[in-house]
């Protein structure tokens, strides 16, 4: 390797950077209150259900959030939106950790939701702001893969805080985490003209009939994908009677899949058509999580499956995110703040869904609910157009 291809990687890296800790500093914000909920309710002597809204109230805040964050990103660029995320999501660890009643520490969450929309916003907006075409898919494999190491590190380290000391402590985690993207963006570079012309924000995305139809395709497979996510834990606990620390190491196993299909998704995207892979993989998913809910000889047959899954998903993710990346080129931003939306809402959705099906019909109905979304987000796929290879066929 010559010196300056040496220096070219570096430069990439220093680009990434940024964009990278962006994404994991969401998760990380997202998922820490899954291994403490009954000790924060313990504490506070309130419910479980109720602790748990406190995800719902993110979630919310986060959506309503990803509106405004899509119009400042193609405003001011991508570098305000990390520096300012990544304050507030440090500021809500803060809040929700001294939170002495229920209503702090939901307010320390709608703190922590608004970060969320800015820093997830701007760490995928930030791979076209930062990176030429021919990079994109490589960078971006990194920015949704990151998202899998809160699952993979981030949550062990909760649990083992959590029993050390307090779930008060647990939140050093994310605090952490945002500090590091904090400093990443304080030192990010700073395009010099990132100002995008006018039609842009959610209404933009709204009005042009290719984007607005991703981004409703983005909701359902969310919705379907989060459903899987918040009920595998009871799944393995009913089906197989596997302990929670046992539990802990399962579902690291999934997410370690996820973020390897993400690293090297760029590859497959070269050969594949995006809409293509991307409703290809989806119906795969949705298939698989038929088989996973509905035949259960064995707990290493299960895991085996929803490592099948989460490749899949590591593909849908990333290629989704380039297509959406293409909807509106000028408007990068706000594309990407419409993502956070489907993704947020996705996530409040999924879980309510997911949690009355189980009631009503049990794990088996689940899988082929699942199944259903799955399909539907990739029947709207295929009529959302890939602009940019368009151009490049055009070119």
């Amino acid at each position: 390797m010559t010196s300056g291809s040496r220096g070219a990687d570096v430069a990439r890296g220093r680009r990434l950077l940024p964009l990278v800790l962006a994404t994991t500093a969401t998760q990380s914000s997202i998922v820490v209150l899954t291994p403490i909920v009954v000790a924060v309710s313990r504490d506070l002597d309130v419910s479980v259900s109720a602790v748990g809204q406190a995800r719902t109230v993110l979630a919310a805040v986060a959506c309503l959030a990803a509106f405004r964050a899509g119009a400042l990103i193609d405003k001011l660029g991508v570098k305000p939106l990390i520096v300012g995320g990544s304050v507030l999501a440090l500021l809500g660890a803060v809040v929700t950790s001294l939170s002495a009643a229920l209503p702090l520490f939901y307010a320390g969450h709608a703190i922590t939701g608004i970060g969320v929309a800015a820093l997830l916003s701007a760490g995928f907006a930030g791979v076209s702001a930062y990176f030429p075409e021919r990079d994109a898919a490589w960078a971006l494999g990194y920015v949704v893969g990151s998202q899998s190491i809160a699952w993979i590190v981030g949550n062990p380290l909760v649990g083992l805080l959590t029993d050390w000391g307090s779930w008060r402590l647990a939140y050093a985690v994310p605090a952490t985490i945002a500090l590091l993207a904090l400093a990443a963006g304080l030192t990010a570079p700073q395009p010099r003209d990132s100002r995008a012309p006018a039609g842009g924000g959610i209404g933009g995305v709204a009005r042009d009939r290719s984007a607005r139809r991703w981004a409703v395709a983005e909701l359902v497979a969310y919705a379907a994908w989060t459903a899987e996510l918040t009920y595998a834990g009871a799944f393995y606990i009913d089906t197989y009677g596997v302990s929670e620390a046992a539990l802990g190491f399962i579902l690291a196993i999934g997410s370690i899949a996820f973020l390897a299909a993400t690293l090297s998704s760029h590859r497959l995207a070269m050969r594949w058509d995006r809409r293509r892979l991307i409703a290809t993989t989806g119906v795969a998913m949705g298939a698989l999580l038929v088989v996973f809910f509905n035949v259960t000889p064995a707990v290493g047959f299960s895991v085996a499956v929803i490592c099948v899954v989460a490749v899949c998903a590591g593909l849908r993710s990333t290629g989704s995110s380039a297509l959406g990346l293409s909807q509106l080129p000028a408007h990068p931003g706000s594309m990407m703040a419409a993502r956070t939306a489907s993704a947020q809402l996705g996530y409040m959705i999924g879980a309510v869904v997911g949690g009355t099906v189980l009631a009503v019909a049990g794990f088996g109905t689940l899988g082929w609910v699942l199944f259903a979304g799955m399909s539907a987000s990739a029947l709207l796929v295929a009529g959302v157009s890939d602009r940019t290879a368009r151009m490049r066929t055009a070119t």
